[in-house]
């Protein structure tokens, strides 16, 4: 299992939210090229980026940020938040992004999803942001009446290569993950799943571990909190076992 360490952009700056709520936010880093730095330096193999500022508004805000974040470190980036049509899938792995995560529009553009997947096989995963079971969307400010599975499902049918998958009531709460609801994710579809929310120390590592199958996990809060330990974290999920 990965240790994915997050960075989430708002105005340029590393911050952390409560919730997804936009109102409930901590500054965490000024600079997030030299975050990116730090987190690969302790291990990290994969760095989970979002743009909140495009999940809120529907278009990026922060793609010159991103592109420093690209160029400062080695790792595999993901990015997600405001990707909602092909010119911007296009423009982000052109520029050197990995992988791109859809959210809000895997539910309200299934076709640009389809199209996505298709033009850029291997490189889309969706963000599937749920709350209750149901699929949050716009930055979570709306919950929609879509099950999280049957979105999942539709997911691998059409070529999604990868599924995030955060508990909006964990996240950035530091209580730990959604276990049952990440058992079931997993054991719904044969694509990897990313867990997401609630990850606040060691004990919640090894506990995700005993769910098999389950491909990688982000963390955000915890590090930046120093309730976790990255290097300790990424030790101890490579080694596959819950010492």
């Amino acid at each position: 299992m990965l240790i994915i360490p997050a960075i989430d952009l708002k105005d340029g700056v590393c911050v952390r939210l409560q919730q997804g709520k936009k109102e409930a936010v901590t500054v965490y880093s000024r600079d997030p090229s030299g975050t990116a730095k730090k987190w690969e330096s302790s291990g990290a193999k994969v760095l989970h980026v979002v743009d909140l500022d495009g999940a809120f508004t529907g278009s990026q805000k922060n793609f010159p940020i991103i592109l420093k974040i690209r160029k400062a470190v080695k790792m595999m980036i993901e990015v997600g938040g405001g990707i909602r049509d092909i010119s911007t899938v296009d423009k982000l792995l052109s520029a050197g992004i990995d992988r791109v995560i859809i959210g809000t529009s895997a539910i309200e553009d299934a076709p640009f999803v389809t199209d996505a997947c298709n033009k850029f096989p291997g490189k889309i995963l969706i963000g599937i942001d749920a709350k209750n079971g149901k699929v949050a969307v716009k930055g979570w400010e709306e919950v929609s009446s879509v099950e999280a599975g049957d979105l999942a499902k539709h997911a691998e049918m059409i070529g999604v290569s990868g599924i995030i998958y955060t508990d909006i009531s964990r996240d950035g709460m530091l209580t730990g993950p959604n276990l049952p609801a990440l058992e079931d994710m997993v054991g719904t579809v044969n694509i990897p799943v990313i867990a997401s929310g609630g990850i606040a120390n060691l004990e919640d590592i090894r506990n995700l571990l005993k769910i098999k199958g389950l491909w990688g996990a982000i963390t955000g809060k915890a590090i930046y909190a120093g309730s976790l330990d990255l290097k300790e974290a990424i030790h101890i999920a490579s080694s596959g076992k819950e010492q």
